[in-house]
């Protein structure tokens, strides 16, 4: 009888860490709902359009094929929410994605209600909802891609628009 390889206890504990990590990973996947809405780009600006600075955005990082530009004046907001950062970035030279920064429970709220309201709303079956110190909500269309992360124990939180042509 040919005899088994002997694995030491430690190997068979990280194995089920692994394991254990890459169920709770699927899972999250199951907070992406249908976007109701597929605005193909950004208030407004569509998703591939030629972009430079202006004499709205300012251009504040150059990495060669990726430009990263902020709004120039005023504060930042999405729809009635202020922010703490907006950025828009191109890839050779095409809007591909806009990242946004926030703090506070109260803002992160205002936010999920306000992108609920465009792109639909989210899941909430029983298990469905991300519960724990980091949250996760996607809305994916044919288009657009909108991921939100949200970190209960900081309450910070970070939403990515993306081009989903472009992000490839």
């Amino acid at each position: 009888m040919p005899r088994r390889p002997h694995t030491d206890p430690w190997t068979r504990h990280t194995f089920r860490i692994c394991l254990l990590f890459s169920v709770i990973l699927q899972g999250t996947l199951a907070f992406a709902v249908p976007m109701q809405n597929d605005p193909k780009g950004f208030e407004g600006i569509p998703w591939g359009a030629t972009f430079s600075e202006t004499d709205t955005f300012i251009k504040i990082e150059d990495t060669g094929r990726s430009q990263t530009y902020e709004l120039k004046t005023g504060a930042p907001s999405l729809g009635a929410v202020q922010v703490d950062s907006l950025r828009f970035v191109t890839f050779e030279g095409k809007f591909a994605r806009v990242t946004v920064r926030y703090q506070g429970k109260a803002t992160h709220d205002q936010i999920l209600a306000y992108l609920q309201s465009l792109y639909g709303p989210l899941d909430r079956t029983p298990g469905q909802i991300a519960v724990g110190p980091v949250k996760f909500c996607s809305w994916t269309g044919f288009e657009t891609d909108v991921h939100l992360r949200y970190e209960t124990g900081t309450d910070r939180g970070i939403i990515f628009f993306e081009s989903q042509e472009l992000r490839r």
